[in-house]
């Protein structure tokens, strides 16, 4: 059995609770098909799990969602945070540190005195 085929039918399961164990996670998963492994990988100095695990499905089938021949891909929905920033709505000649830096690049200089006045 190729290496391939074992990735394609185990999944992962991140963000597991202290409590879950094993049988907890196999319960979690058997209603969608048969399973041949779960595994919880443990901290070695802790003795803990690590809160992620695996289930190996017996089928490819199993550890698939299909909607109209696209296999489906589901994780949590995250807050966009790439929203832009007050500052990036700024324009770029809002602060004359362009503008200063600019006339230094030209061997210009600056008189700072006269500017905050």
């Amino acid at each position: 059995m190729s290496e391939s085929q074992i990735t394609k039918r185990t999944v992962y399961v991140g963000g597991l609770a202290e409590q879950v164990d094993k049988k907890v996670l196999e319960a979690a998963f058997l209603p969608f098909g048969d399973l041949r492994s779960v595994e919880i990988p443990v901290d070695m100095k802790s003795g803990a799990h690590r809160g992620f695990g695996f289930v190996e499905f017996m089928e490819v089938e199993d550890a698939e969602a299909e909607l109209y021949g696209r296999t489906l891909r589901v994780n949590l929905a995250r807050a966009a945070n790439n929203k832009p920033s007050t500052e990036s709505n700024r324009p770029i000649w809002a602060d004359d540190f362009f503008y200063r830096k600019k006339l230094q690049d030209e061997g210009l200089g600056v008189d700072d005195e006269a500017l905050d006045a």
